[in-house]
């Protein structure tokens, strides 16, 4: 008899994780969060030192639970930046090493996104730090610039959210660039983590963006869109992001224009079958309604949808725990909280699903 691995809980559990005004940050803003291989969480987010404005003086900062979410350590600066800007962080394990990588972009002090144009090629670079012990402790940051930004790209973002791994050990961080019509693309490594590389870019008006791998071996990003359908916008590739289908759009994840989540949940060759995780301000106007959704055939649809929080609910991450419920890390209160939630399959699905494994 196949046994049940999901926990039950009634309803969410709420938890504020960074607070805006404490430890010396004005406000907290782009969450992030990932299960390492050893079952720790760790959540990040950028520490906006002066206002809540992009690209103001940041640092990337950290918190870590090691019991699912239920308390959280004191918090730690991940990368010190200031007065420069670290943004958009985009974390990813590799399970063949336990090593957790974080990817993030590094804006020059003074600057903003609409601003950047014209300052130069150099205006913004990529950057990536390491940990081998559950992101107790960082690597001297890396600049990788060189080989995964265009010569002529002046504004560059990764995620945010998280990378991926895929079947065949390639590391994967979704990113976007601002210089030719706002385009999606990936960055990849195959050497965990020693060098990173670029792919191909999808079509314009995309921009904030998350990578799944598919069942099948394709990649599907889901991206923010400004094509003007408030509603997600999707690519898929057969050649590991060296190239994008046309975007199509996906009328049932609506938006306001904001960023959202995606995430593999089970797949069919561990688990009982194949299920993907979205999450967004479902609200075409406002960033209210934080609603996850559950696909059961590889994104094409969308078959469960349940509100997590009706009132304001920005940007968020999602996660899957270790003993296969989930959290999901994100903004609210005007802002002023980032927030980590955890819930079941149970309580995403009123009990119809639960997860077994083969």
């Amino acid at each position: 008899m196949k046994a049940k691995e999901t926990t039950t809980i009634l309803d969410p559990i709420h938890t504020d994780v960074f607070l805006g005004g404490e430890e010396g940050y004005h406000t907290y803003r782009i969450p992030s969060v990932i299960t390492t291989l050893n079952g720790t969480l760790l959540a990040f987010c950028e520490g906006r030192r002066e206002s809540g404005r992009d690209q103001s003086p940041t640092d990337m900062m950290l918190r870590r639970s090691l019991d699912g979410g239920v308390t959280w350590e004191l918090m730690q600066t991940a990368v010190a930046a200031v007065p420069d800007a670290a943004m958009d962080p985009c974390p990813v394990v590799d399970r063949t090493t336990g090593t957790v990588w974080l990817i993030y972009d590094r804006w020059p002090e003074g600057y903003r996104g609409e601003e950047i144009a014209g300052v130069g090629p150099d205006a913004v670079s990529c950057w990536g730090t390491h940990s081998t012990d559950d992101g107790a402790t960082w690597s001297e940051p890396v600049n990788i610039t060189a080989t995964t930004k265009k010569p002529y790209w002046t504004g560059f973002a990764h995620g945010p959210g998280v990378g991926i791994q895929t079947q065949s050990g390639r590391l994967i961080v979704s990113c976007n660039q601002y210089e030719d019509g706002h385009r999606c693309l990936i960055i990849y490594s195959d050497d965990h983590g020693k060098t990173w590389q670029m792919g191909g870019e999808t079509g314009p008006a995309v921009d904030e963006s998350q990578v799944v791998e598919l069942a099948d071996g394709r990649l599907m990003l889901n991206m923010r869109s400004t094509r003007g359908k408030r509603c997600r916008a999707i690519a898929t590739s057969t050649d590991g992001g060296q190239t994008w289908s046309d975007i199509r759009d996906d009328p049932t994840l609506i938006e306001p224009v904001c960023q959202g989540s995606f995430l593999r949940y089970t797949l069919a060759s561990e688990h009982d079958r194949n299920r993907l995780l979205f999450c967004n301000p479902a609200n075409q106007t406002s960033r209210v309604n934080g609603t996850v959704r559950l696909s059961y055939d590889e994104g094409q649809t969308w078959a469960i949808a349940k509100t997590l929080v009706p009132d304001e609910f920005m940007y968020s991450c999602l996660t899957v725990l270790p003993d296969l419920s989930l959290g999901c890390l994100y903004e609210t209160d005007g802002y002023r909280i980032i927030r980590f939630a955890r819930f079941t399959l149970d309580w995403l699905t009123d009990g119809a699903d639960g997860i077994e494994r083969k």
